[in-house]
């Protein structure tokens, strides 16, 4: 069964990465971070696209086509108007009527290829989407759970989603213009020199301030684009636990505090937009006035050659419609630039996670746990998520196949850190810790897993029906089977109570379950996926005491001949355990069953003395 995830603590994460310890956003005015490494993100990203090299040529010859339409247009235009000059004041009507049956042609061409290239890119832009999304997604599963106990799910939600999603608005928006950018820019620029080569240098004065003026505004623009994204996944991360914590939200009536802090992070995030679309704004009108100077820069040398006979006015024409089309594509490729900054930025917070360290590889030559016995043994073990600052420091013991082991002890003191060793949620850094008289990492991760079934305390549920959630671990299960595991777990009476019975969907997280509903759907998950060794976690922590009595009688069934450790604070609940182990402070302080610890009158002895001594003055 695939365990649920414990996002609980004995082994929580050291507190330089707790939540109240994030680092503060950058506020208005703080140093933009830019693109770590442009031409190694774009490298990455071009591995993508580099996918679709056999529609991106399609849409490359689309683009050469286009564009010879696009160039024959100025050229038609001044032999239409020479023809209506021709024979002083005469107009030749034949070849004016071919030129606009011509142009008119060709208008309709580039129409319908543009069209075309538009419809073939959005294509393109949305397989390199799927695949990335997919990587990423992928990605997150292959993570160790310590990286999603030091952040936001919300932020990591924000990458696989508007990250994603500005990548793929970049790539549709940049590929084709690139393209067909720089096709334009080449031919006009032939077609310029052929008619004439000293307009043609009267029209290239624009174009290293066309340059200066892309390179100033975008060297601001890509660290604001960048920051615009941070921001914006903060500001996900926000709403993502705020939606998820709302009950204790409201309990404590920090209502008002919340709403503060979401419009604090809300006003940075419009202050760094506005800032990046101000800059980014700028563009676009100062180019206009440096094309306008360049246009002004041509009438005034056509004329001048006019007038010297050594142009004529189609000619002239002719070139006023070819600068144009030279210096759309530069305007346009500076803009591109500018976008493409955004999505850069999108794209290597993708890469930043996709560049994670994943969970170790299974080791050479591991084996499949084939028909566990369930003898587990933990040798001298050791860990920490610093070297300075051990959990768990040189523990052993031994747990026979088919026993119980019950974990006690304060909070924090490693009980729960234990179980994600065993399961190698987490890997130990010193000892080992076998199963069957075997090395848990000579075991191929994923059949070590299968063979646990855990319930932790606090118990997670799908979006979908309850069939599904109590199927979940063994997904070709009968529905028969299904409700036998129900019935094992004291669930299948408050089940055919609801409307519509095994049929009923659950919200997110079973969000229209009570907790003890939710604990006994979990714990017929586990009934169902027949572990061979069980864990359970707090696992009758929610429920009240009367269910928890009909639930103990179930878990005592499903725990014969199986191999199970308890962690309880409820200490009457494991007074049967075959061990029970007293840790405290990451080691084994007391160590066997009840009578014997009772006996020694040590640590468990007080522990169970107070806890019996709460419930009677409690009574």
């Amino acid at each position: 069964m695939a365990p649920e995830r414990n996002t609980a603590a004995n082994g929580s994460p050291p507190p330089n990465v707790s939540l109240m310890n994030r680092p503060p956003a950058r506020g208005r005015g703080g140093p933009a971070q830019k693109p770590k490494n442009m031409s190694g993100t774009l490298k990455r990203l071009w591995g993508y696209i580099g996918q679709e090299r056999k529609w991106l040529f399609i849409v490359f010859v689309l683009l050469l086509i286009d564009s010879g339409l696009t160039l024959v247009g100025p050229y038609l235009v001044g032999v239409s108007v020479d023809a209506i000059a021709r024979d002083a004041g005469g107009v030749d009507f034949r070849l004016l009527e071919g030129v606009l049956v011509a142009l008119t042609a060709a208008y309709i061409g580039d129409a319908l290829l543009t069209w075309l290239q538009g419809w073939l890119m959005a294509g393109v832009s949305q397989r390199i989407v799927l695949r990335m999304r997919g990587a990423l997604f992928g990605k997150l599963h292959k993570l160790p759970l310590v990286y999603f106990d030091t952040r936001r799910h919300g932020e990591i939600m924000s990458r696989l989603s508007n990250d994603i999603d500005n990548v793929s608005t970049t790539v549709s928006q940049t590929t084709s213009q690139l393209m067909s950018g720089a096709i334009a820019i080449v031919g006009s620029l032939v077609m310029m020199l052929a008619l004439s080569p000293l307009l043609t240098l009267a029209s290239l004065i624009t174009v290293p301030f066309v340059y200066l003026l892309a390179r100033t505004i975008t060297k601001r623009t890509a660290g604001l684009f960048r920051e615009q994204q941070a921001q914006l996944g903060l500001l996900n991360g926000q709403i993502e636990e705020t939606i998820s914590g709302i009950e204790a939200v409201k309990a404590f009536n920090r209502e008002r505090s919340v709403v503060e802090s979401f419009e604090e992070t809300n006003r940075k995030l419009r202050d760094t937009g506005i800032r990046a679309q101000i800059w980014s704004g700028f563009l676009m009108p100062l180019l206009g006035v440096i094309n306008n100077l360049g246009f002004a820069a041509v009438a005034i040398v056509g004329g001048i050659l006019a007038v010297k006979g050594l142009a004529t006015v189609g000619i002239i024409a002719s070139f006023i419609s070819y600068s144009r089309q030279f210096v759309r594509p530069l305007n346009d490729l500076a803009n591109v630039y500018n976008v493409l900054q955004s999505g850069i930025a999108g794209a290597e917070r993708v890469f930043e996670v996709m560049d994670e360290k994943e969970e170790p590889e299974d080791a050479a030559g591991a084996v499949r746990l084939l028909h566990p016995q369930g003898e587990v043994v933990f040798e001298n073990v050791r860990f920490g998520y610093r070297p300075d600052a051990p959990i768990i420091g040189g523990m052993s013991f031994r747990a026979e196949a088919g026993t119980s082991v019950a974990l006690v002890g304060p909070t924090g003191a490693g009980k729960t850190t234990v179980v994600n060793l065993l399961t190698r949620f987490y890997d130990v850094t010193g000892g080992r810790i076998l199963i069957d008289g075997r090395d848990i990492r000579e075991y191929t991760r994923d059949s070590l897993r299968g063979v646990f079934g855990i319930v932790l305390q606090d118990t997670y549920l799908f979006s979908g029906t309850i069939r599904d959630n109590i199927r979940y671990g063994k997904a070709d299960a009968t529905d028969e089977e299904v409700r036998a595991a129900a019935a094992a777990a004291n669930a299948d009476g408050f089940i055919r109570q609801l409307p519509d019975g095994y049929d009923t969907v659950l919200t997110e997280n079973g969000g229209n379950l009570s907790q003890g509903q939710k604990q006994l759907l979990a714990i017929a998950r586990v009934v169902l996926s027949k572990p061979s060794i069980l864990i359970l976690d707090e696992a009758t922590s929610s429920i009240d005491t009367r269910t928890e009595r009909h639930i103990q009688d179930a878990l005592l069934h499903i725990m014969q001949g199986r191999t199970t450790f308890v962690i309880a604070h409820r200490l009457n609940t494991i007074r049967d355990a075959d061990t029970i182990m007293v840790i405290d402070k990451g080691g084994i302080v007391e160590q066997g069953s009840h009578d014997e610890l009772m006996q020694r009158q040590g640590m468990y002895a007080r522990m169970f003395n107070n806890q019996f001594k709460n419930v009677v003055e409690g009574v």
